[in-house]
């Protein structure tokens, strides 16, 4: 993953966009799936394109307006919104905004209706005493989930098979990676190494999204 590794984030406040300017960055590439991160100055658009995977849009900052055949649809800052293959979309936003597009070039299953706007943190509860989890996005190489952490829950500390992606979305918690403590809260990432050892403690109910890549 082309972004900080082993400390907390803000993909939005390190991809800040440049007056009059649209950006985009891969933040995370693999034979199988792309993560890139657009950066729009307000008053900006990108064009109408079609594609051959499906693109899962997720708002950082601000908001955007996907407009497709049939559909005009404002996407909101904690939003999601799935963008089925072979439809021409165009993006533009007046006040500017900061969005990662995920796709996957191979078979996958995605737990969303295409076209329909989400807010990512309510798509899964938080229950006092409880972890749970909700797949997003699964193929054999890539995996979007959700995870809700009732507080004083936890992970105790494991490796993962690949490179993984943490997204605060709601609340505090604690990442302990290779022995060391992070807090982390809303609004911040993470990036896990390969094989590498990191526990969670929620400090307070917390959710957070999170991208696991695998070879």
């Amino acid at each position: 993953m082309n972004t900080k590794k082993g400390v907390p984030f803000s993909i939005s406040h390190d991809n800040e966009a440049i007056t009059g300017c649209t950006t985009s960055t891969v933040i995370w590439h693999t034979p199988f799936t792309t993560g890139t991160c657009f950066s729009l100055a307000p008053h900006t658009d990108i064009s109408a394109e079609t594609y051959g995977e499906d693109k899962l849009l997720h708002v950082l900052q601000g908001s955007i307006v996907i407009s497709a055949p049939s559909m005009t649809a404002p996407v909101q800052m904690g939003q999601i919104i799935l963008i089925p293959k072979h439809t021409p979309f165009a993006v533009q936003t007046e006040e500017g905004a900061v969005y990662i597009e995920l796709y996957t070039k191979e078979d996958t299953t995605m737990n969303l209706d295409g076209g329909k706007i989400y807010q990512l943190a309510e798509l899964v509860p938080c229950q006092e005493g409880k972890i749970i989890n909700r797949d997003i996005i699964a193929s054999e190489h890539v995996k979007l989930a959700l995870m809700t952490f009732g507080e004083g829950t936890g992970l105790t500390e494991h490796a993962a098979p690949g490179e993984a992606l943490i997204m605060a979305l709601e609340g505090k918690a604690i990442i302990t990676y290779e022995g060391k403590d992070h807090p982390i809260k809303a609004g911040e990432s993470f990036v896990f190494e390969k094989g590498g050892r990191h526990a969670v403690k929620a400090d307070g109910p917390f959710k957070m999204a999170l991208l696991l890549t695998l070879d």
